[in-house]
């Protein structure tokens, strides 16, 4: 895999179907974080393109806040060196309680499920299915008591990315799953980057055990990948696991994802043995709503 002079995006590790559950990654941070990082002086609005499209504001101190959403250090690390190389004087590097807009801005539904934004109070319900070892096998972890997970799942930038699949469109319709999307920037040449902003989404999903074999998961992520092309309006999706994981890659397939990449002995799982990763992809050109 090349990273084509940039650093990887961190896929989140997330479930799929049935006995083996995971459908994108292999991270140890399940959310990105959001920094402020301000330094000297006002930059140019055209600093903000040739650093990838960053968000800049102005200060009535005179400085510059720049903010950006990292998924790991080493990306966070690739904007401070960029921003060093434009001569940028960086005074100050904070994370920030910015609330973080939902990738779901609406709850949707299909025949037999709805899919709507999470909130902190779905943590409980989440919990008792993910800390199975059925689904826990794949995932990246799950804190072994419910106070350890409510503040995981409660991070901001964690439901930002969280959609919740309920059995039914009742208000207290019961908690089945949960998915990921994370709409992401394409990789770009420094010139276009504006032109790549946006463009793609990451999907995974969990379903809890109890509702395998009836189609739910395929259900809610057809949903997911038609709100993806329609109503965001990007252009690729895609999702990953590990190759063990046929669970998940058969659904990938089954909603008409094509695997794009096998890495061989990629990823470290916690038995203590190295796996091997495969990846999926979708076009707007190649997804059809029927």
């Amino acid at each position: 895999m090349s990273t084509r002079g940039r650093s990887r995006p961190v896929p989140v590790a997330r479930v799929g179907t049935a006995r083996v559950v995971v459908a994108s990654g292999l991270s140890v941070n399940t959310a990105p974080t959001t920094y402020a990082i301000r330094v000297e002086g006002h930059l140019d609005d055209h600093w903000s393109a040739w650093l990838g499209g960053l968000d800049m504001t102005r200060d009535d101190d005179g400085a510059t806040t720049v903010t950006v959403q990292a998924a790991d250090q080493a990306q966070l690390h690739g904007v401070l060196a960029g921003l060093r190389d434009i001569g940028a004087v960086i005074a100050e590097l904070r994370t920030t309680d910015a609330p973080v807009p939902s990738a779901l801005e609406r709850p949707l539904r299909t025949e037999r499920l709805t899919l709507r934004p999470a909130t902190a109070d779905d943590a409980e319900a989440t919990w008792k299915f993910r800390r199975l070892d059925p689904v826990n096998e794949w995932l990246t972890g799950c804190p072994a008591d419910l106070a350890g997970y409510r503040e995981l799942f409660s991070e901001p930038a964690r439901l930002a990315t969280t959609v919740i699949v309920t059995l039914g469109h009742d208000p207290a319709a019961p908690i089945i799953g949960d998915l990921m999307l994370r709409r992401e920037d394409a990789w770009a040449q420094r010139e276009v980057a504006d032109q790549a902003r946006d463009t793609q989404a990451e999907l995974g999903w969990v379903l809890d055990p109890t509702y395998t074999g009836r189609g739910y998961a395929t259900e809610a992520v057809r949903e997911l990948l038609r709100y993806c092309f329609q109503d965001l309006g990007v252009r690729r999706v895609t999702a990953n696991c590990f190759l063990e994981n046929d669970t998940s890659w058969r659904l990938m397939e089954r909603v008409g994802m094509r695997r794009e990449l096998h890495a061989v002995r990629e990823s470290l799982h916690r038995i203590g043995q190295w796996l091997d990763t495969v990846g999926y992809a979708i076009l707007d050109a190649e997804w059809s709503p029927t």
